[in-house]
């Protein structure tokens, strides 16, 4: 009778350890911004995957596409409300509630000159992350954290229907445009419309508007903007250092272990660099094809619209600080981190385009690449 009864202490026993594993399974759902078709998507799968994995399956993550349980521009609510459990989304869609919104989304104007990993560097080294958190809790009074996860910049200036040679060309053009970006713009002389990605092209189709922003490179392409206008200018000092976030209801964020969060954490950066860096790749091809298959043409941005785009953020910046105090804290701290960082990057780096022009010569820029690929 002893080996029986020491098999049901033992299977009673591992039931007992079982229990608080099973207690910490977590089954989440969340909802980005972004079409099902789009590379953002993929960033918001590749961190869910990386969430399962880390956590060793006990945190399960179901990515749905906007518009899958709420409309794109309501997943910041959702979330708040826990309609859903998280959102992935950029910030800047959310100015309406407050302008400095924008300034977690690293835009306009990538802050004062500060790339994605600058940016990165203020949010986990100079205070950034807990400011983005007081923003959201204090200061819009919703019940949410978020992390930096999508780093989809350097963007594009856009797709015109018509070529653009200076600022004048740029006046009133009607284009879709959001967040603060849009305001900048009005005051360039452009006539905006607000929309989400999936929209842009139906509205191309019929003339409601005359060009759009949405990403550039291989998002514009998945969008199916080269079959609908076929100037496409860069870059855009709009979205030059522009940052999407992972937002989660801070009552799942508090229902995790430790561990758990932890592993949230660290996907959260893990999709931020192999995402980017996949990107970068991907957008390369995608400019090769809007060349070659879709007779894009690939034109740089008028000097002027770039001025004028710096004295205009310059301008609104100005003014919200007089009468937005968290925008202003947000915005010095941001300025204070970028002026040491930027001028000793300017120093140390050298200039990207410098390499680049010595083996690729803009003038010849297709031939070098298909001579080093028979190299091979």
């Amino acid at each position: 009778m002893r080996k029986p009864l020491q098999s049901v202490v033992a299977l009673a026993v591992a039931a007992l350890v079982a229990v608080p594993a099973l207690a910490q399974q977590k089954n989440l759902k969340m909802q980005s911004t972004w079409p099902a078709s789009l590379t953002l998507q993929d960033n918001f799968k590749f961190f869910a995957e990386r969430v399962e994995k880390l956590t060793s399956g006990q945190v399960k993550i179901e990515a749905l596409a906007a518009g899958q349980i709420v409309p794109p521009f309501e997943v910041l609510d959702a979330t708040h409300k826990k309609v859903i459990d998280g959102a992935h989304a950029i910030a800047y869609y959310w100015v309406g509630k407050n302008k400095a919104a924008t300034l977690f989304s690293s835009t306009p104007a990538g802050i004062a000159g500060m790339d994605n990993m600058d940016y990165l560097g203020w949010i986990y080294e100079a205070g950034g992350l807990d400011m983005w958190w007081e923003f959201y809790q204090k200061e819009l009074k919703l019940n949410v954290i978020a992390f930096p996860i999508l780093p989809a910049s350097p963007q594009a200036l856009g797709w015109f229907k018509r070529p653009i040679k200076n600022l004048a060309d740029f006046k009133g053009m009607k284009c879709r445009q959001t967040g603060i970006v849009a305001e900048i713009y009005q005051r360039m002389g452009m006539q905006t419309v607000n929309m989400p990605g999936g929209e842009i092209v139906p509205a191309a189709q019929r003339g409601v508007i005359d060009c759009a922003e949405w990403v550039g490179g291989i998002e514009d392409l998945r969008l199916g903007l080269p079959q609908v206008w076929k100037y496409h200018y860069t870059p855009g000092m709009h979205e030059s250092s522009s940052v999407g976030e992972i937002i989660i209801n801070n009552d799942v964020w508090k229902g995790f272990t430790p561990q758990q969060q932890e592993s949230v954490r660290s996907a959260t950066v893990e999709t931020y660099v192999r995402w980017w860096v996949k990107w970068q790749r991907q957008n390369a091809d995608a400019i090769e094809e809007m060349r070659t298959k879709h007779g894009t043409q690939l034109l740089r941005t008028p000097p002027d619209v770039l001025i004028a785009f710096f004295k205009a953020w310059d301008a609104i910046a100005k003014e919200e600080s007089a009468k937005n105090p968290f925008f202003k804290k947000v915005l010095e701290s941001q300025r204070e981190y970028a002026s040491k960082v930027v001028p000793a990057k300017r120093f140390m780096f050298p200039p990207y385009s410098f390499a680049a022009n010595y083996y690729w010569p803009e003038s010849a820029r297709a031939a070098p690449a298909r001579g080093a690929a028979k190299k091979k």
